[in-house]
């Protein structure tokens, strides 16, 4: 090398040292980051793979985080859904406990409805209650909202389970019914119509005249009369003074005893203070003797012991013989026994004819209105006030200031009634009014019939004859069936008893046909007329002989024993009876009986077999064989042309895009067209933002109102709804199990997505994505063997390049010896 400008050597040794060390900071790089790829330059193809596939990896992971929360959601309303059914199964066992009416006294069933009531606010409290961050889960907020279309009408029940509503955000669904649901049937023909057993008739006309009459009544008051006792008034002598004498209480002149009894004064001379007396010995007076030189309040003292009179006197002057009475007597008076008095109004109306007959009604109430009136039923009603006396002149001039009526008052016993006091006095008696009676010819007429059916009473007689005999009307049948009434003859006899005798003999009944106006009949100017037994007929027709028979249907079977004679339309009441039993529906098509399920579809069945039937019967097996089950078809139909599967009147598809049930119109046949608009709960459950990496559940409301099927709803459960335990116990039972249903079909539903669509999503979104992680990894990722060997190469290629580069740099001095 004899060149020093350019040092080939140099520039080869730094080229060669800048390659290691830029292999050097790589393996360094890639070691400290662990990346093989850490910019676009390490390998442009590869970060492009692995950007794409880390974009999926993160992708895939808010996937796997999406399953697992809509996971945890419908584990969340699965939970309350089975809180729900929990307190349903306890309202229907209380409803069927209910039930028991036989048994169970009315204040159990009223706390069963108590306990019921509680588990319905329960029911509605979790639908309300059910959220997951705040979302409500079981209110209807995430049902599916639908627009009614064609014939939207018939359907009765649409369950949107699941719906792909795509980029559009709703789907239109089309059901083509190509066949409809159809019940089980059988026809028994040839049961004759029955001709009904009719009762033969006859009658008895009774036609009397009537004299006209005026209605009369009365009101009674009685008064009660305390026992008096008999008293003089004041006795005034000449020089003593005044006195009193009475008759005593429980003395032998107490009451009316000592009325009137004359009373003698006579003095005798002193003695001391003893010699007054009262003497009544003699009949009708009494004799008092009044000591000379004693007072008058001396006596007193004395006299005031006899057992018979009480002697009353203040007087201090004493008696001289000049005391005597100046009349010669007087008598005592007042003196009266208990008693009671009575007084009477007479209320007689002021013209004939029946409808002034009625009532008197007497009101009596705190500050009412005195007075007297006639209500519309011709009544006479007296009101007075409770708490203020009334005489009865004024009662009476009230009565007799009516229109109608006249009223006279008698009050005569002593002492006479006072006035009437409606707080204290005796209520008052008050006969009617009757008697009242029109002018005219009155009728009434007798219907009879025999007790029993048949022609074998036509043609017996009916006899109306009368008796001198004292006593009721009597009624006699002959052996041949012919009836005989009697009555007693010239009185007035009611009609009501001779119906009576007729009914109670047993052979013939007998009623008063409607428009009679006759109540009571008298022979001696009424007459009759009778009319023979007639019209009778035998039955016939129906079932020839009697039969026994199996039925059986979709919910159990019975069996019937029926007689011969039986109508069809007696069949029909049978058979219906038990319908709820049996599934089964009785009707009639002429003379052929059809035996109907109630259900439709190929769970519905009709079956029936003749177990026993008598020779010659109607209800054979011939046209059955020896029994014959039939059953219906289920409901054939395409929902957006995908052929749906059929259960009576339901349909139903579950693919991809749609998972759907409609029930229509029973053995309905129209086609029926809406849209599914909204609505439902969205879950994004793969890694692409499109419709068929999403699934939408509907979740309908759970509370009291929207629970239930075809027979209710369960709020009518309810304390005063159609179907509480006091008012329906078999609705309230079918109620409760359709709610049971539908409980126990979204759990299920939501269990099945659960189980597999997001468990079985979240195992696919996991492998797929380990395996994308791993294929990132092995394009992205530093491969740690290679890279330490490519670190360890790049250390020993730049040590190597820095003393090479070290020797080219000392090159240039061996140009040096050349100048030497």
């Amino acid at each position: 090398m004899t060149r020093i400008n350019t040092n080939v050597s140099s520039l080869v040794a730094q080229n060669r040292l800048q390659s290691s060390n830029s292999d050097l900071q790589q393996a360094l790089t890639r070691l400290s980051t662990g990346l093989r790829i850490n910019s676009g330059s390490d390998d442009p193809a590869g970060l492009i793979a692995s950007e794409a596939l880390r974009s999926e990896i993160t992708s895939l992971g808010k996937a796997v985080s999406n399953t697992n929360r809509a996971s945890q959601i419908i584990s969340t309303a699965d939970s309350a859904l089975g809180q729900v059914s929990n307190l349903l199964n306890d309202v229907r066992g209380l409803v069927v406990e209910a039930a028991n009416t036989g048994a169970l006294s009315t204040d159990e069933i009223a706390a069963n409805q108590l306990q019921v009531d509680s588990s319905l606010e329960a029911i509605n409290r979790i639908a309300q209650t059910t959220t997951f961050q705040g979302r409500k889960l079981l209110d209807g907020g995430l049902d599916f909202l639908t627009s009614a279309g064609t014939n939207f009408g018939n359907i009765t029940n649409l369950q949107v389970d699941q719906a792909n509503l795509g980029a559009l955000g709703s789907l239109d669904v089309a059901v083509t019914v190509t066949a409809a649901a159809t019940q089980a049937s059988i026809t028994i023909p040839d049961i004759p119509e029955a001709v009904t057993p009719v009762l033969s008739t006859g009658s008895i006309s009774l036609e009397n005249t009537v004299t006209a009459a005026s209605a009369a009544g009365s009101i009674e008051f009685t008064q009660d009369n305390p026992q008096t006792e008999a008293v003089s008034s004041t006795i005034t002598l000449a020089n003593a003074g005044d006195f009193t004498i009475a008759a005593k209480t429980g003395g032998a002149f107490e009451g009316a005893a000592g009325e009137a009894l004359d009373i003698i004064v006579q003095t005798t001379a002193a003695a001391g203070g003893t010699a007054s007396t009262i003497d009544s010995s003699t009949p009708g007076e009494i004799t008092i003797t009044l000591e000379e030189g004693q007072t008058l309040a001396q006596i007193t003292t004395f006299l005031s012991t006899d057992s018979d009179f009480d002697f009353q006197s203040v007087a201090a002057t004493a008696v001289d013989a000049t005391d005597v009475l100046a009349t010669g007597s007087e008598a005592l008076a007042g003196g009266a026994d208990a008693s009671t008095s009575t007084a009477t109004i007479a209320v007689t109306a002021a013209a004939d004819g029946e409808e002034f007959n009625g009532q008197i009604i007497i009101n009596e109430s705190a500050g009412a209105t005195f007075g007297a009136a006639t209500d519309v039923d011709g009544n006479i009603v007296l009101t007075i006030d409770s708490d203020t006396d009334a005489t009865l002149a004024d009662i009476t001039s009230a009565i007799d200031g009516l229109p109608d009526f006249g009223a006279v008052l008698t009050n005569t016993d002593t002492p006479p009634v006072g006035d009437y006091d409606g707080g204290t006095s005796t209520a008052p008696t008050t006969t009617d009014l009757t008697g009242g009676a029109t002018a005219g010819t009155f009728t009434a007429e007798i219907t009879l019939s025999a007790t029993e059916t048949g022609d074998e009473a036509n043609g017996n007689t009916v006899t109306f004859e009368t008796t001198s005999d004292v006593g009721p009307p009597t009624a006699t049948v002959d052996v041949d069936g012919n009836i005989v009434v009697t009555v007693q003859e010239n009185i007035d006899v009611d009609v009501a008893d001779i119906i009576s005798a007729i009914s109670d003999e047993g052979t013939y009944n007998a009623e008063l046909a409607a428009g009679s106006t006759l109540t009571t009949f008298n022979s001696a100017t009424g007459t009759d007329t009778e009319v023979a037994f007639a019209d009778g007929v035998d039955g016939s027709g129906g079932l020839a002989e009697d039969v026994v028979f199996e039925l059986l249907g979709a919910t159990g079977s019975e069996v019937f024993n029926v007689s011969a004679g039986t109508s069809i339309d007696d069949l029909v009441k049978q058979i219906n009876l038990v319908q709820d039993a049996t599934g089964v529906i009785a009707s009639k098509d002429g003379e052929s009986l059809v035996l109907t399920s109630s259900e439709y579809g190929s769970d519905a069945v009709v079956d029936l077999r003749v177990i026993q039937e008598e020779t010659g019967g109607t209800f054979d097996t011939s046209p059955i064989g020896s029994g014959l089950r039939v059953t219906g078809t289920d409901i054939q139909a395409k929902v957006n042309g995908v052929d749906a599967d059929g259960r009576g009147n339901t349909l139903s598809i579950n693919t991809s895009t749609l998972d759907i049930s409609i029930t229509v119109d029973d053995g309905s046949s129209e086609s029926v067209g809406f849209s599914i608009t909204g609505g439902g709960a969205l879950f994004q459950l793969g890694s692409d933002v499109v419709s068929n990496q999403q699934a939408r559940i509907g979740i309908g409301s759970v509370s009291a109102a929207r629970l239930g099927g075809s027979a209710g709803r369960l709020f009518q459960l309810g304390s005063g709804e159609s179907a509480s335990l006091s008012t329906d116990p078999n609705l309230a039972a079918r109620i409760v199990t359709e709610a049971i249903d539908q409980v126990t079909g979204i759990r299920g539903r939501l269990g099945a997505f659960q189980a597999t669509t997001l468990e079985s999503n979240l195992v696919s979104l996991n492998d797929t994505l380990a395996n994308l992680q791993e294929a990132e990894s092995s394009i992205r990722d530093a491969d740690f063997a290679q890279e330490s060997a490519n670190l360890t190469r790049a250390q020993i290629l730049v040590q190597s390049g820095t003393n090479v580069l070290s020797l080219a740099n000392q090159n240039p001095q061996n140009v040096l010896s050349l100048l030497g």
